[in-house]
């Protein structure tokens, strides 16, 4: 996707960065390191796993990530980003080296372990399923779901679905590559498809990268309802602090190293868009 053809809130922000001469003093920083994560999981006890790729770029002492579907981006393509100046890469041929890119700067420049607005939570060492577990109960409760309402989850991650069960909460789950949940629950590929049956979102970072998020954003508000959004980000973690209050009314950000990386203690930064002080 050309930097052209985007439209919408998240485009919004990449072109102000890339354009704003107030903001494009990104221009004179540079990416020294460019990596790309491969991940393969499946939980004991659980009865399926997935995959994962995850691009990242380094911008001083912050590291930006955005999530790609497995094998859509040559990591040969990630690593010549390694000495680009983050202004080149907001210009990027490939949306998710964009936002990889505008994560690590505005990582850079307001780190989220300084930023008076987050909820620092403690992910504790354990095994991999127990860390998803302990993430998910950070996650979930963020979410501003009505006694009795029903939230869209994009993005299926189960042990997102199963902390949203202990507490009673109807889901429609959605995700492009279909299938059913843990619990044998079609999952809907197009959110499109629920949206106006439900009364709150659960939206993983992920969104950010492949370009549908601004349009969950349009869609949201065309329904004239207060649908309350909250984003699960490993993806685009400061890109996302960036919409709060703006399309986003709560965030989990988790910049690297995410949890699944390790079985030793892990922070999530959570967000309101009500600052609470």
């Amino acid at each position: 996707m050309t930097a052209s053809a985007q439209t919408g809130a998240v485009a919004a922000l990449l072109d102000r960065y890339r354009t704003d001469p107030a903001l494009n003093s990104a221009g004179g920083v540079t990416v020294s390191t460019a990596f790309t994560t491969f991940q393969g999981v499946r939980h004991t006890g659980r009865g399926g796993g997935y995959r994962n790729q995850v691009i990242s770029l380094r911008v001083g002492a912050a590291t930006g990530s955005c999530a790609v579907e497995p094998g859509s981006v040559d990591p040969e393509v990630v690593h010549a980003c390694a000495g680009v100046p983050v202004a080149e890469l907001l210009g990027h041929h490939e949306r998710s080296v964009q936002v990889a890119a505008l994560d690590a700067y505005l990582a850079h420049l307001r780190p989220h372990a300084s930023d008076a607005r987050a909820d620092t939570v403690q992910v504790e060492p354990g095994d991999s399923l127990q860390r998803s577990l302990a993430r998910a109960q950070a996650v979930t409760g963020l979410v501003d779901a009505p006694w009795g309402g029903r939230v869209l989850v994009i993005g299926v991650v189960n042990s997102l679905l199963a902390c949203l069960r202990e507490r009673g909460v109807r889901y429609a789950p959605c995700d492009l590559k279909g299938g059913t949940t843990e619990w044998g629950e079609p999952i809907v590929t197009d959110f499109a498809e629920v949206l106006d049956h439900c009364d709150a979102v659960l939206a993983s970072g992920m969104m950010l990268g492949n370009g549908s998020f601004d349009r969950l954003l349009e869609s949201v508000a065309a329904s004239g309802r207060p649908v309350p959004v909250t984003l699960f980000a490993q993806s685009g973690a400061a890109v996302a602090r960036e919409l709060l209050g703006r399309g986003v009314d709560a965030l989990s950000a988790e910049p690297y190293p995410f949890f699944w990386l390790t079985g030793e203690t892990s922070r999530l930064y959570l967000y309101r868009a009500v600052c609470r002080r």
